[in-house]
């Protein structure tokens, strides 16, 4: 059985998904020049690789060493109309082909992810920070959203019904809803955009996908990749940019009709104000804060491997990232322990050094922030059982921490880390408990650790998210509705709930009965 391990004591199993993971390549192999653009630098825009309309570029920079990867194409507002209309033009024929048809490319897009897992993860662990196993198992994942979609693709059926007052027929046929403009974040930039794209092409939908400035590589890496398994030309653009009015601008074009956004609240806030201007069709992943509750009746290994997972996958630079740890006072003590025990075993340094299990973060910006967070708990009355700091070595990187003695008022509870902090509270009843873990404007993802299956299941529907971990850290799946409850976000991603968000339903009233 093959694993990606998160480290050698957390490990995510891969026959989850049904196959087995190819053997590793050397890090140091060259991505092959057959599948990608190389370099992969330009703007991919109807089909054709090109510099910005204003030959501007920026820079992707490797927070392992803070060293330069390369300097991508900037891409214009003129560039973004183009692109819009390149999709626009692609859809008259994409949104007609047949769903078997776009099944097997997508299926194809799949098998090719899988071919070079390794090249894709090395563009990952480059511009994003990762460790090698978190960039291999999210290719994996990521690759998981094709296959899945490739079977979706055939399942987009309507319905037919006999009107209450039987004089007609209800046909409700489902149609791609268009355009769609794909806005991804840097900490998952393979499997944000497959999220998004796999449904989007599934129901017939042209792209313009706009990645993460920080890490641009992945996402034009997948452009190339998908021309390769036979995507039209303009069904799907990938338009890097670090000019935030390319997208408003996409958002006015009459021709847009749907926006996917992954990424902080306040961002969505923005953006669903631009999209109102038009009403653009909206789907929205957005910020979390996730609860981590262990009950005293909880299997304590269970929970702290569960925490590690929850914790520390891509260095708790998730939304779903366990965020706060409640934990009922009988074994507050002793899971803390063990989870510091835990996370000071870890080894911090560069992802492509495959022995180490957490890389650095993904710029100073973001480990700044966590650091100022950290040093704010700990001047509120916070201990700190291990981690704490910045280790002085070149890089964004932060030392996993854990906090105990968190006061349930601190502000760092009521902020979304995004780095490998965990800070525990305690909690004398379930009610306690429930309450704490509902005490946040997010609602993504929690997770519940106890004996008492009647609890779990009688806290997972009390806590206000979106999803629930029952006695796993793990959750994320192609094949379940990915997406939380109040401010984090509207609508799904993944399931079957995925691919309804780009179908519009439309209804047909026929009377067919035979004349009198």
């Amino acid at each position: 059985m093959t694993q990606l391990a998160l480290s050698s004591d957390q490990a995510i199993d891969c026959s989850t998904f049904g196959y087995d993971v190819s053997p590793e390549r050397g890090a140091e192999q060259l991505m092959n020049p057959s599948v990608f653009h190389d370099p992969p630098s330009d703007l991919f825009i109807g089909g054709n690789w090109q510099p910005s309309s204003d030959g501007s570029t920026f820079k992707v920079t490797d927070p392992a060493t803070d060293e330069v990867v390369v300097a991508v194409a900037n891409a214009t507002i003129e560039d973004g109309l183009a692109a819009v209309a390149a999709a626009h033009e692609a859809g008259k024929t994409w949104s007609q082909t047949a769903p078997r048809q776009r099944a097997e490319i997508l299926r194809r897009a799949f098998e090719l992810m899988i071919e070079h897992r390794d090249d894709i993860a090395q563009l990952i662990v480059r511009e994003s920070g990762k460790s090698w196993s978190d960039a291999t198992g999210e290719v994996t994942y990521a690759a998981e959203f094709f296959r899945w979609f490739a079977e979706e693709a055939v399942r987009a059926v309507g319905s037919l019904q006999t009107a209450p007052g039987g004089d007609k027929k209800i046909l409700v046929l489902l149609q791609p809803v268009g355009v769609s403009i794909l806005v991804t974040p840097w900490n998952f930039p393979a499997a944000m955009a497959t999220r998004k794209i796999g449904p989007a092409l599934a129901a017939g939908c042209t792209v313009v996908l706009k990645p993460a400035s920080d890490t641009p590589l992945t996402a034009l890496a997948i452009g190339a990749l998908l021309a390769e398994a036979g995507v039209p030309a303009g069904v799907v653009n990938v338009l890097p940019s670090r000019r935030y009015d390319v997208v408003s601008t996409m958002l006015d074009d009459p021709r847009t009709r749907k926006l996917s956004f992954t990424g902080s609240t306040w961002v969505g806030r923005t953006l669903l104000e631009q999209a109102a201007r038009t009403i653009v069709n909206c789907s929205m992943e957005l910020g979390g804060n996730g609860p981590f509750l262990v009950f005293a009746d909880a299997d304590l290994d269970a929970a702290v491997e569960g925490a590690m997972v929850a914790k520390m996958r891509n260095a708790g630079e998730s939304c779903i990232a366990a965020n706060r740890f409640y934990v009922e006072a009988p074994v507050a003590d002793e899971f803390s322990s063990r989870l510091a025990e835990a996370m000071a075993a870890l080894r911090v340094g560069p992802g492509l050094d495959r022995e180490n299990d957490v890389g650095p973060l993904v710029n100073s910006a973001q480990r700044d922030e966590v650091a100022a967070l950290v040093d704010a708990s700990i001047a509120a009355g916070a201990t700190v059982l291990t981690g704490g700091s910045s280790p002085d070595r070149p890089g964004c990187y932060y030392e996993p921490t854990v906090l105990t003695g968190v006061d349930p008022d601190d502000a760092i509870l009521g902020e979304e880390i995004f780095g490998p902090v965990a800070p525990v509270v305690t909690f004398e009843t379930e009610a306690d408990a429930i309450e704490m873990a509902n005490r946040t404007e997010y609602g993504l993802a929690a997770y519940v650790y106890t004996g008492d299956l009647a609890r779990a299941l009688r806290v997972s529907e009390a806590i206000d998210t979106g999803m629930v971990g029952v006695n796993r850290g793990y959750i994320s799946d192609p094949a379940a509705p990915f997406g939380g409850t109040k401010q984090s976000g509207l609508g799904r991603e993944g399931g079957h709930e995925g691919l309804m968000e780009f179908l519009e339903h439309k209804y047909l009233a026929v009377d067919w009965s035979a004349p009198a």
